[in-house]
Formats: C-alpha cells, structure tokens, sequence
C-alpha cells in the first residue's frame, strides 16, 4: 500500500478511533449517549474494537492484513453506526460522521488488501 495514503487516511483514523473508543470505556458522556442509541450493553466492546482496529491499522505498514482486518472491522461498525443514527431519529448531520469513517475505512480496506 501507498505510504501516502497510510500517511493521510490511515494514521488519522486510527488516531480518531483511539480517542473515541478510549472516550467510549471512559467517559461518562458516552454512557449516556450509549443509553440513548439504545445500546449501553455494547459500549464496552464497541470501545475495545475501536481501540483494537485502531492499532491494526498503525501496524498495517508491516502487517497489511491486520490493517485489513482492522479497517474492514471498523467499516462493519461505522455501517451500523450509520443505521443506529438512522434508526433513532438523529439528522444527517449527526450520521456523517460515521458516514464519513465507513467510506474511509472501505478505502482502507481495499487499498491494505491490495497489498496482501
């Protein structure tokens, strides 16, 4: 895979995603909007496959399927995260952000699968 794109996709996300799923185990602002997605039970293990995929793909320069697994675990995520938003009502706007993740995680996925 292009370092450039690991550069400019990659290492932003993976930094993205460790800050949200640390803030997912953490805080107690993301409790609460767990509870409102409905889905408090999952908060915990949705905050560790963050974690999990974020570091997968700061390792995919070495280990490119890692980075594919990682990235195309988070694309899975940012999919239902699209359809929780949808599914309780929250705007577009507030959906984007995951929206935003999925297509960049896809691209992740396709570009470190290249490379296996």
């Amino acid at each position: 895979m292009p370092a450039l794109f690991h550069i400019f996709l990659g290492i932003p996300t993976a930094l993205a995603f460790l800050i949200y799923g640390g803030a997912c185990l953490g805080t107690s602002s993301m409790r609460r909007e767990f509870e409102r997605f409905g889905l408090p039970k999952l908060r915990k293990l949705i905050g560790v496959t963050q974690l999990l995929g974020a570091i997968a793909i700061l390792l995919a320069p070495w280990l490119p399927l890692l980075g594919f697994i990682g990235s195309t675990g988070l694309a899975l995520q940012m999919a239902a995260g699209v359809g929780v938003r949808i599914r309780i009502h929250d705007s577009w706007l507030q959906a984007s952000q995951a929206g935003i993740f999925l297509v960049i995680n896809i691209l992740l996925s396709i570009l470190y699968g290249r490379s296996l």
